[in-house]
């Protein structure tokens, strides 16, 4: 038995399930409940983003399902070039691509929502033609961004969920 290849798979599909599982719930639950609630959602995304695990709980299962995978993917190709030309390297392949382009929109949808919580922490009031001008440039990236990582993340978890049985 492969002990190894049992943690890394373990690592791998249960952090993907983490990391995945969240950006879908913020992008189509959290973040749409958050805009039609106002101020009680600004709160509640504040109070998630800022004093909460959150953020490093996803953080950490996105950057070990990545390096999961990698060894995955390095233990498989291993193989050879045959291995990685194969319908399953092509697909494992083409799926860590996405990932990496998830993981990276992902660390830019975190830094946003953070500046975004900070932000709305330190506004007082009624924000200032300033702080409006951040709030709306902050919300664009977030509209911008936010799809491009979870579209990211659902053809990345598609492919490695049949990879295995692609023929090329």
């Amino acid at each position: 038995m492969d002990f190894v290849m049992i943690i890394l798979r373990l690592i791998h599909i249960l952090g993907g399930i983490t990391w995945v599982g969240a950006a879908l719930t913020l992008n189509y639950f959290i973040g749409p409940s958050v805009g039609a609630t106002q101020e009680a959602g600004q709160q509640f995304m504040r109070h998630l983003m800022l004093r909460t695990r959150f953020t490093n709980v996803l953080s950490i299962s996105a950057v070990l399902t990545v390096l999961a995978g990698l060894a995955l993917y390095a233990r498989d190709s291993s193989a050879g070039p045959a291995w990685q030309s194969s319908g399953p390297g092509i697909g494992y392949g083409i799926g860590s691509a996405f990932a990496l382009v998830g993981l990276v929109c992902g660390m830019l949808v975190g830094i946003t929502s953070g500046a975004l919580a900070r932000l709305g922490e330190n506004i007082q009031g009624k924000p200032t033609n300033e702080q409006m001008a951040k709030l709306e440039s902050l919300r664009k990236r977030l509209n911008l961004i936010g799809p491009f990582n979870v579209y990211s993340l659902i053809i990345a978890a598609a492919l490695m969920a049949i990879a295995r049985y692609l023929v090329f």
